[in-house]
């Protein structure tokens, strides 16, 4: 073989090469951003009682006080025998405790247990859906909660709708960041890449296409 042949050769396995290489970074930019397989989702996340929860409270032998109470829009409770105590930001734990200690004063060694129902959580903790989504609204945050399932509770996002410009906030160290998320990816192409998990206090920003 030719000196020429040889150095041909070798040059045109260096483009392939190099081809190669392209098409695979192509591949690989296309699922860029935090992708739900190497994010970790919160697992110690403990739920806080927020205005609009309803809370159940049980106090053992003493039904007379026991009783079913929403929080109000100020983050209080009234029950029987005890008037606005706090219990927004507080879980279910710390709050029979207040109360244990609030009845301690008309009952002997009250025993008290708390259950949240009708979950709407603190506003810190909410996931907010703002923009060009079905239907915008704030969610209370879940344990493993994805933008997938966000998506989902929603009803995904409108016709006019520029999905892959889609912003999370995140609030890290005190300071507010913007994420890139690529929802159209996700719900047209079936892209599990463009998945992540969410974080209390989230902000998806769906804007809206102007072509």
């Amino acid at each position: 073989m030719t000196t020429y042949n040889k150095t041909a050769r070798a040059w045109l396995a260096g483009c392939a090469a190099v081809a190669i290489a392209l098409t695979l970074g192509g591949c690989a930019s296309r699922g860029g951003g935090a992708a739900l397989a190497d994010a970790k989702p919160v697992t110690d996340h403990t739920y806080l009682i927020g205005p609009g929860d309803n809370i159940n409270i049980v106090v053992w032998r003493n039904p007379e006080v026991s009783t079913s109470v929403p929080v109000r829009p100020d983050g209080k409770i009234t029950t029987p025998l005890v008037e606005d105590l706090e219990a927004s930001g507080k879980t279910s734990t710390e709050l029979a405790r207040d109360i244990e200690k609030a009845l301690a004063k008309f009952i002997q060694q009250p025993v008290v247990t708390v259950i949240v129902t009708g979950f709407v959580s603190t506003y810190g903790e909410q996931i907010r859906v703002i923009g060009q989504a079905a239907r915008p609204q704030a969610l209370p945050y879940r344990r493993d909660m994805s933008l997938m399932d966000v998506l989902i509770m929603v009803g995904g996002v409108t016709e006019l709708a520029s999905g892959n410009k889609a912003t999370i906030i995140r609030k890290i160290d005190g300071k507010n960041q913007v994420i890139p998320v690529r929802l159209d990816d996700l719900i047209k192409d079936g892209d599990i890449s463009a998945n992540l998990y969410m974080r209390p206090g989230d902000i998806l920003v769906v804007p809206e296409s102007f072509f």
